[in-house]
């Protein structure tokens, strides 16, 4: 059977709509659209590259929660409500993907707030080594409501 984990950044978006920031089933790792708000102040920057630069550090403290990295990453998609916002964000998307190489789509939708210029989400595939063998840590993660300072993780068989 396999074993399913959610991980919380600590948003209060994932507890006011109920999701989990990702999802790690097995060896996979989805990482729902993330935006570039810094979760710790709830506060997002005007600049898109600044946003994209945050929407990565949100995803490298999921991923490192599900004991991966941006090497695992699989595929990304972009999603931003101009286009010509795109272009800028190239360099910061290229040094941690560059290498990689995931598939990759960028789609022009809305976001939820006209704050977001960038959402990314990510799917990451796990290697047997890299399957803890305890419970996973949110390296990275803001604390759990809870105040324990762990993230909120939940194990489903």
């Amino acid at each position: 059977m396999t074993e399913r984990h959610t991980i919380l950044s600590g948003s209060t978006f994932e507890e006011q709509i109920g999701y989990a920031r990702a999802v790690v089933d097995g060896d996979w790792v989805h990482v729902s659209g993330t935006t570039g708000f810094d979760y710790a102040t709830m506060t997002i920057s005007d600049d898109v590259v600044e946003q994209a630069e945050q929407c990565l550090r949100n995803i490298e403290a999921a991923l490192a929660g599900a004991t991966c990295t941006f090497a695992d990453v699989v595929r990304v998609r972009y999603l931003l409500p101009d286009r010509k916002d795109f272009e800028p964000c190239w360099p910061v998307l290229r040094r941690r993907f560059g290498a990689v190489r995931p598939a990759a789509t960028m789609l022009v939708c809305g976001l939820a707030d006209p704050r977001m210029k960038i959402e990314i989400e990510a799917y990451a595939r796990r290697t047997p080594a890299q399957q803890p063998h305890g419970p996973l840590r949110g390296a990275g993660l803001a604390p759990d409501a809870g105040g324990t300072g762990s993230p909120d993780l939940h194990t489903y068989r």
